[in-house]
């Protein structure tokens, strides 16, 4: 398909509506089209490739491992650049619908040792070993709708906006920019059996969140990891780009995180209360080594994020209290009035690797 004037003026496009004749075609019944999922070398970005399967799999241990062009992926030299995909967790597929997979992967090196994007191999330890905490997670994913030219969607072109105030969780034309990909989204999550808890537009117009969990353990890295790659493929069938950026627009305006909530068996009990304090002041220990963890270029893109102004704290230094959303840990006031439940960690960037945010926790409050 082609659109404008002049023979020097056309530009190429796809049409959906030629797309769906081809995916209502029939297909083989002992044929499955797995979508492989990995992190590549930059610990945020997402990659990912088709393989057909032509046994029954019930499970992401069914699947086989795979390979691919490291050398591609920030993740190996040309001469030496086969990486492996190991299978770790399956959901539904929604775009290709039927019985067609999504296989999120570990990322292995031809000598059997993890890549170093693979989070999810030291994570895993960590959860074995506190399991009889049961830990549970929540992971509050911010992130900002672009247009084509990087612009906030929705934004003027040669100006902003109206200050912040109206846009949060606002109704109305003129406070939410792309609800069509966020009620997308969502769907798109439900169906592939992501755990969504719910979803709201956020303080900057074009901003929007949504929140994963609670998942206990190293799930809680797998269904975030696939909530972001549909989110990403569902802005792609609406020609937008959805982006984790903590600070995408410099100024008077908020930046991008993904506020982990966290409880063990013990904090959810009664008088759980004192052992949410009890991690809290284990938290204030490790601040560095957190912030160090809270974001894939080891607290730089925090920088940018964690400045004591919207709704942050300071990098550089460990606060608490309830209800306050200045402070890097947060007790919900609910939580201090039942005397139970959970805390808030409001440093992780929108870009973290959930794996690294949920195994750092752990570690800190549970096994040091």
């Amino acid at each position: 398909m082609f659109s404008g004037n002049g023979s020097r003026g056309y530009t190429a496009y796809t049409d959906k509506n030629v797309l769906n004749h081809y995916l209502t075609l029939d297909l083989p019944d002992d044929h499955f089209m797995c979508e492989y999922i990995w992190i590549d070398g930059t610990g945020e970005g997402i990659r990912s490739k088709c393989k057909t399967i032509d046994f029954p799999i019930n499970s992401a241990e069914d699947c086989p491992v795979w390979n691919y062009d490291g050398s591609s992926t920030y993740q190996a030299e040309g001469s030496n650049s086969d990486m492996y995909l190991h299978p770790c967790a399956m959901f539904n597929d929604p775009f290709r619908r039927g019985n067609n997979k999504l296989v999120l992967c570990d990322v292995y090196k031809c000598n059997k040792e993890p890549a170093e994007s693979n989070k999810r191999w030291t994570c895993a330890k960590v959860m074995e070993a506190a399991k009889g905490s049961c830990p549970w997670f929540g992971i509050e994913q911010e992130y900002t709708l672009l247009d084509f030219d990087g612009y906030p969607f929705g934004w003027p072109k040669n100006g902003f906006p109206g200050p912040q105030g109206p846009y949060y969780c606002g109704v109305g034309a003129n406070k939410v920019y792309g609800r069509d990909v966020v009620e997308a989204h969502y769907r798109a999550c439900l169906n592939a059996g992501v755990k969504i808890a719910g979803c709201n537009a956020e303080v900057m117009p074009g901003q929007w969140e949504y929140q994963v969990g609670p998942c206990e353990g190293i799930s809680i890295g797998d269904h975030l990891w696939i909530s972001r790659y549909l989110l990403h493929r569902v802005a792609e069938d609406f020609g937008i780009t959805a982006t984790l950026d903590p600070k995408p627009v410099e100024g008077d305006w908020n930046g991008a995180g993904a506020h982990c909530n966290y409880s063990t068996i013990q904090m959810r009990e009664k008088g759980g209360l004192k052992y949410i304090e009890d991690a809290i002041e284990k938290l204030s220990k490790n601040h560095n080594k957190h912030i160090i963890a809270y974001d894939p270029h080891q607290g730089k893109d925090n920088e940018r994020r964690l400045t004591g102004l919207h709704e942050t704290s300071d990098i550089h230094d460990f606060s608490a209290g309830i209800a306050n959303r200045g402070a890097s840990i947060r007790i919900p006031r609910q939580v201090a009035e039942l005397g139970y439940g959970y805390l808030e960690d409001r440093r992780p960037s929108s870009n973290c690797d959930p794996y690294s945010v949920a195994e750092v926790i752990v570690q800190t409050t549970v096994l040091d």
